[in-house]
């Protein structure tokens, strides 16, 4: 999962920083707690299971979801049937069964004995032997990628927020109809039920929107995002398997926006397949939601899918590719490739692992270099991002990576909530540069994550310290990695960057600078930047500037030109008190508007190929960003 607020462009004042705020973390209920380390409960065997979904007008309207699930009984022993904690990738307890309302138990028309067997856990009685149906709805007015919401024509709802499970018996398969208004779509990454039953059923349903599908079993039939109302879909084959976008509101993602975005998508897919071997999903499914008054990006990764929200002001901004190759990345690394710890998942309590920076920061290390390698983004886009984390990390508090990841659970107010993200992502970069430094580049980090896929993921078991580290030593052509661990991932070590990155061939430099300054909050737009805020006694205020302006140009020169800011500074920066022209969009007006070039001067830190660098150096700097080795 990765949650990201807006960055400033390099055009802009300088702002006030808005720390992100750690999610909030529901307390676990005091009788989970009290019964942990008890035997766990089973229910009686059932077979058969089957979920009927109903979401439409009524419901959406309702903010609600419909469920009614039917499953077939041997006896009068209890069935167990309980509600999720959690949803994996969102690491945090939430206690979707607080969000349960009307629970009903039937069997043959006739209402059954029930009750709680603890907080999340339903216990029902049936009468003899046949099939039981148990009737629910969940509440679905929470914009938050893990959980459910509905909107005026359209909801989306997580598996974990609706189905319950049977206790004890996660390996049973399900089938799942969702039934809707005529001329909604539904769309999800869950394998359609093709079967001639399924289509039976579907043509004898009440509704004719309603759509058929099946799961494996538990992990399967929860893992899987729901999309259902009106919403634009549509479709393409990328590195040979099939590929959905779905983007609600329609229109929201449309024209030269969508094909940009598909163009991201396409291009993310090839490094991480090239990386890892193979493609490893059936299908996959880009899930996406636009609102106006979310504040920047929050996605969840799935095992063939992803959902996203997006704030509507921030669809221009290049973090939405990055998250979103983020979440691709995931398929392969959290979706399959996991720790022992997280193999296989539990729901209904917390599950606390030391290798959150290796899923979550390793993860988003191969989304930076998906981007570069792909050509989405240059060098110095990677090496600015790269320096981006390297400043966060320093300004927090001195963490251990194996600490922050543990701590995820707990939601820490001391700043360092989330640290596994960005520190974990540098710690992928410098176990990448130390292998191939000591392997002469004829290994890399790619060589440890496609041992470990091989040897257990595809063994079907998740990976153990054991199997992490001594991958990496093979890889570094046996140079022993303890000290590296012991140092910067279990202590507290601040990271050598300025040694590290001399071993790549960069270096960062420090510069102070003079650069022109609108006074002005500038966000990216399909048409140039928009002002977000001004400075009241700033140039572009002066100069008539308004809120919600695009600005096409500036002295001529189209803000769309991805080399703007340089060009920006380097002309601008040597004419202060100048004339300087600016072409603005209001509404449907443009206006030419003549602001006075103001400079200050700035302290400018970035990281540069080192013109000194050795032969080594500069072959380790282009395997790295062209995903490969001397072999």
């Amino acid at each position: 999962m990765r949650v990201t607020l807006p960055p400033l462009l390099a055009l802009l004042l300088a702002w006030p920083a808005v720390p992100l705020a750690s999610p909030t973390l529901a307390a676990q209920d005091a009788a989970r707690a009290f019964v942990q380390g008890a035997e766990p409960a089973v229910s009686a065997p059932v077979s058969d299971v089957r979920f009927e979904v109903t979401l439409g007008a009524p419901e959406v309207a309702a903010r609600r979801v419909g469920v009614r699930a039917t499953m077939r009984v041997e006896g009068k022993e209890p069935v167990l049937l309980s509600m999720s904690a959690w949803t994996p990738g969102a690491y945090e307890i939430s206690n979707f069964a607080r969000h349960v309302s009307d629970f009903t138990a039937m069997q043959d028309g006739r209402e059954l004995d029930w009750d709680k067997l603890d907080p999340d856990t339903w216990r029902v009685i049936p009468a003899e032997r046949g099939t039981i149906e148990i009737r629910y709805a969940v509440r679905a007015d929470s914009l938050d990628t893990a959980q459910g919401w509905t909107g005026r024509d359209f909801g989306f709802f997580n598996g974990t927020t609706v189905f319950l499970m049977v206790e004890g018996r996660l390996g049973l398969p399900a089938t799942v109809g969702v039934l809707t208004e005529p001329g909604w779509l539904v769309t999800s990454g869950m394998t359609p039920d093709t079967s001639a039953a399924a289509r039976a059923a579907a043509g004898n349903a009440a509704t004719p929107a309603t759509r058929r599908f099946r799961a494996a079993d538990f992990h399967d039939l929860v893992d899987h995002p729901f999309f259902v109302g009106r919403f634009d879909l549509d479709s393409t084959m990328v590195a040979g398997r099939w590929m959905r976008l779905a983007t609600y509101p329609e229109g929201s993602v449309a024209a030269g926006r969508r094909m940009a975005l598909w163009d991201a998508l396409e291009r993310s897919v090839a490094p991480l397949a090239a990386v890892f071997g193979e493609v490893p999903w059936r299908s996959y499914t880009v899930m996406q939601v636009v609102d106006p008054d979310f504040g920047g990006m929050s996605a969840l990764e799935h095992t063939e899918s992803e959902l996203a929200i997006v704030g509507a002001p921030y669809l221009d901004e290049p973090f939405v590719v990055s998250i979103h190759a983020h979440e691709i990345a995931h398929a392969w690394n959290v979706k399959r490739l996991r720790p022992a710890d997280l193999f296989p998942y539990v729901y209904d309590r917390p599950q606390p692992t030391e290798w959150l920076w290796m899923s979550e920061g390793v993860t988003d290390y191969y989304a930076d270099l998906a981007l570069v390698r792909a050509g989405l983004i240059d060098e110095a886009g990677f090496l600015a991002a790269t320096l981006r984390k390297i400043d966060g990390v320093a300004a927090r508090s001195a963490t251990a990576l194996e600490d922050a990841s543990l701590q995820a659970w707990i939601g820490m107010t001391d700043g360092t909530a989330d640290l596994y993200y960005d520190k974990g992502s540098l710690a992928g970069l410098a176990l990448d540069i130390v292998i191939r430094d000591a392997s002469d580049n004829q290994r890399s980090l790619d060589d440890v994550m496609r041992e470990l896929w091989t040897k257990t993921w595809k063994q079907g078991r998740g990976f153990t310290d054991d199997d992490f580290w001594n991958a990496a030593t093979r890889a570094a052509d046996g140079r022993a990695l303890g000290d590296f661990r012991r140092r910067f991932i279990d202590g507290r070590q601040r990271f050598p960057w300025h040694q590290w990155l001399e071993r790549a061939g960069w270096r960062i430099v420090t510069d102070s600078i003079t650069e022109p300054r609108l006074g002005a909050l500038l966000r990216a737009h399909e048409r140039g930047v928009s002002v977000s805020a001004l400075d009241p006694d700033g140039a572009g205020a002066r100069a008539g500037l308004e809120l919600g302006d695009v600005i096409t140009h500036i002295g001529g020169r189209p803000t769309l030109d991805p080399d703007f800011g340089r060009r920006w500074r380097e002309f601008w920066g040597k004419r202060p008190g100048a004339p300087m022209a600016l072409t603005v969009l209001r509404g449907d007006e443009t206006h030419t508007l003549t602001a006075t070039v103001e400079l200050t001067t700035l302290v400018d830190r970035h990281v540069e190929p080192a013109t000194g660098a050795s032969n080594k150096a500069r072959r380790i700097r282009a395997g790295i960003l062209r995903g490969r080795t001397d072999r």
